[in-house]
């Protein structure tokens, strides 16, 4: 052993901080899951609501962070509303222990994409004559329950 050499060099404070340092900045730099929604309808160009809120018309796209089942509300003039409860299932890969090492620990990036795609009905042109006279009765029947 060399009498000028300590053997806790190896150890000291710096080299653990160094050695820490680049540790942390791999795993920021590695391993990350995006989560994809994408929502298409046909025709294009639906009004899109989902969960309660409205967000686009089709074809539509987001980032999404939680699992589980998603409310799709689609509507355009001339077709039937569509409303689905959509389940969007966890992959094996975000289940607990598995999605911490998914998540942080992968020195790629995973992408999760979903593709939904919705085929809107056409609206009969006679329940929307119906409709409208029902709602004109209803008009008409409210002013003359006023009165003068």
């Amino acid at each position: 052993m060399n009498p000028g050499v300590s053997s806790n060099k190896i150890c000291s404070p710096r080299v653990l901080a160094r050695i820490l340092t680049l540790g942390l900045l791999l795993c920021a730099g590695s391993g990350c899951v995006s989560r994809r929604l994408v929502i298409r309808s046909d025709p294009p160009g639906a009004l899109v609501e989902l969960d309660g809120r409205q967000v686009g018309q089709t074809p539509f796209s987001t980032d999404f962070t939680y699992y589980g089942t998603r409310e799709v509300k689609l509507s355009m003039p001339g077709y039937e509303t569509l409303t689905v409860q959509q389940p969007i299932r966890t992959p094996w890969y975000q289940v607990f222990p598995l999605e911490f090492v998914s998540d942080n620990l992968l020195p790629f990036r995973v992408t999760d994409r979903r593709d939904f795609m919705y085929r809107l009905q056409r609206r009969n042109e006679a329940l929307d004559e119906q409709d409208q006279l029902l709602q004109r009765a209803r008009g008409f029947r409210s002013q003359s329950q006023v009165g003068p």
